[in-house]
């Protein structure tokens, strides 16, 4: 996708968030965030945004703490996030094409501003989901390319770093597809952190199939993995569930 698009992406998905967190109210509880309300998932969302707006403006090529969110509520919590979204927004239209600026994902992006442009299109569509969760309702599936490449950042970014406790003591083989979208990826299981690619050659020890705004909230843990279709070692999705939060 291009950075075009993905700024678009943030710019709806924030806008989605700040009405399903005004609709819900600061108190409502965040189902998928366990102890977080939704006053927590604003101030958490909001500080990340502006973090990230302030790397790109800034340039800055070594990483800074999170800004400290105010201890406000209601009406001016809202405005707080929407303002700092907006902020974003704005930042990532402006910015120069070769700005330079830390990322943190071991994938090789093609520029800075594209990290930072796919990074916070899926971080706030994430929480737009939980905004909406707390509404005691489903959340609205993302249009299913946008959703493959956020398959793609998860798996291939955020599960390849140390950190990632998604690991096996033997060599094992899983694979994911996007039954609409048509992608696949095969994750490489081992005690190191996992290497993924994106195909489907070669034997799997387990294939989990769906469509993908599933796969999508299934790896980000916002709905189980094995309500999609599984074949072959099902520990491989238990194992997932169980270790895979970011």
């Amino acid at each position: 996708m291009e950075i075009i698009e993905h700024v678009k992406t943030l710019d709806r998905e924030g806008r989605l968030m700040a009405e399903a967190a005004e609709q819900a109210g600061p108190e409502a509880l965040v189902p998928f965030c366990p102890d977080w309300r939704v006053a927590d998932l604003l101030r958490h969302t909001g500080s990340v945004h502006r973090w990230a707006a302030g790397m790109v403006a800034g340039s800055l090529t070594e990483p800074v703490p999170f800004p400290e969110a105010p201890e406000l509520t209601g009406a001016p919590l809202l405005a707080w996030f929407r303002e700092g979204h907006a902020a974003l927004v704005r930042t990532l239209t402006e910015a120069p094409a070769d700005v330079r600026c830390w990322t943190f994902l071991p994938t090789d992006p093609p520029s800075p501003l594209a990290f930072w442009a796919r990074r916070q299109a899926h971080e706030t569509t994430v929480h737009r989901m939980d905004a909406q969760g707390a509404l005691g309702a489903a959340f609205s599936a993302p249009e299913a390319r946008f959703a493959a490449d956020g398959v793609d950042e998860v798996l291939t970014g955020f599960h390849a770093r140390p950190r990632s406790r998604v690991r096996t003591s033997e060599p094992r083989v899983l694979r994911l597809r996007a039954s609409d979208t048509g992608d696949a990826w095969t994750v490489r299981l081992s005690p190191e952190p996992a290497v993924t690619v994106r195909d489907d050659a070669g034997p799997a020890d387990c294939e989990v199939t769906g469509g993908a705004a599933w796969l999508y909230a299934a790896l980000w843990n916002r709905a189980p993995l094995d309500g999609a279709s599984v074949s072959g070692d099902a520990s491989l999705v238990k194992l997932w569930q169980e270790t895979a939060a970011v």
